[in-house]
């Protein structure tokens, strides 16, 4: 899973990202490299896996991963922030990660969530408007495929009206169909609203909140100045420093769970004697997809799943008991995969 943090130029994206992922990446423009993308992958926390491991007798445990991607900041609420290279470049993740400034700025500058908000939604659009428009076109004076063709018109249409793709309710086939786009205002969007140590754990402003509503996002709250100074405390500090705050969760764990709820994401497991390790994919993705997780060989060759719920593989004990009490399923190609399903895939190539 690839998140894409993005933000106008000082709203505190780098500071968030820093929390998130413990890496101590340059902040602000004025670092001399402006144009840098940051990088950062974080471990999904999992005890499953741990559980599996003694089942197994693995020697290691790979837990999913998150990867983290600092765009860097441009503009400002009120003027283009995003270039074509930029945008480009932005068409890779999977979710986007939209920080907007909560607190005063540094000239003393009041904040403006909820127009942040708005403007970044009309860059997606913008940009999505430019490529169906461009496609349409080619349409013109080529044939191509009819079924494109009606999506694209579709579209057009909502862009055009000034809508977000996400809120045209597209089809998992019909996204399929147009994921060679790579559509920027179809991707999920979380927005992060950072605040001042002063309004931690305060519910979030009304009206952001219904911004967020209205633009199909999910919102949530993070100081990042004070996310980042936990992760920088001895880890057997941070638990209580955090309580201090009033803060329940660090906010690396309460991120993964909004990206994973956003994505619609679960986990299913696979294991061997070196590692047990989880995949994540999004619910309902059949077998023979989840197999092109781990491998494409798998998916090309696939021949069947074995297949045994974690809960039931913890009560049982063992696969073999799984058997004889008839917990251990043999699922085909179309089988829809359930979070903590543990895998072994058949397949011959």
């Amino acid at each position: 899973m690839k998140v894409g943090l993005v933000g106008f130029r000082g709203v505190g994206k780098t500071t968030i990202f820093s929390a998130l992922t413990g890496l101590r990446a340059s902040v602000g423009f004025q670092q001399g490299q402006p144009d840098k993308v940051n990088l950062g992958v974080i471990k999904v926390p999992d005890p499953r896996l741990d559980a599996l491991a003694k089942i197994y007798h693995s020697r290691k445990v790979i837990p999913a991963e998150v990867c983290f991607v600092d765009f860097p900041g441009r503009g400002g609420a009120d003027r283009s922030a995003l270039d074509a290279g930029l945008v480009a470049q932005m068409r890779d993740v999977d979710a986007f990660a939209l920080v907007v400034r909560g607190l005063e700025g540094a000239a003393g500058e009041p904040a403006s969530p909820v127009r942040e908000l708005a403007a970044f939604l009309d860059e997606l659009l913008l940009a999505d408007l430019a490529v169906v428009e461009k496609r349409l076109e080619r349409f013109r004076i080529e044939k191509g495929s009819e079924r494109e063709q009606s999506l694209l018109r579709r579209c057009h249409e909502a862009l055009d009206g000034g809508r977000q793709l996400r809120h045209l309710g597209i089809r998992r086939d019909e996204e399929t169909a147009l994921s060679h786009f790579a559509f920027v205002s179809l991707k999920p969007l979380l927005v992060v609203l950072n605040v001042g140590e002063r309004d931690i754990g305060r519910p979030l402003p009304l009206d952001f909140q219904q911004a967020a509503d209205d633009a199909q996002a999910v919102a949530m709250a993070i100081c990042g100045q004070v996310e980042m100074e936990v992760e920088e405390l001895p880890a057997e500090e941070r638990g209580e420093y955090l309580r201090e705050l009033g803060i329940a969760e660090p906010a690396r764990d309460r991120f993964i769970q909004a990206s994973y709820g956003l994505l619609a994401l679960i986990s299913f497991m696979t294991h061997n004697r070196e590692e047990v390790r989880a995949w994540p994919i999004r619910a309902g993705t059949p077998a023979f997809e989840a197999a092109g997780k781990v491998h494409s060989d798998m998916q090309r060759g696939f021949i069947r799943a074995e297949v045994v719920g974690f809960d039931d593989l913890v009560a049982c004990g063992s696969e073999a008991k799984c058997r004889e009490v008839g917990k251990f399923r043999v699922e085909g190609r179309d089988y829809l995969v359930r979070d903590g399903d543990v895998i072994h895939f058949r397949f011959a190539v």
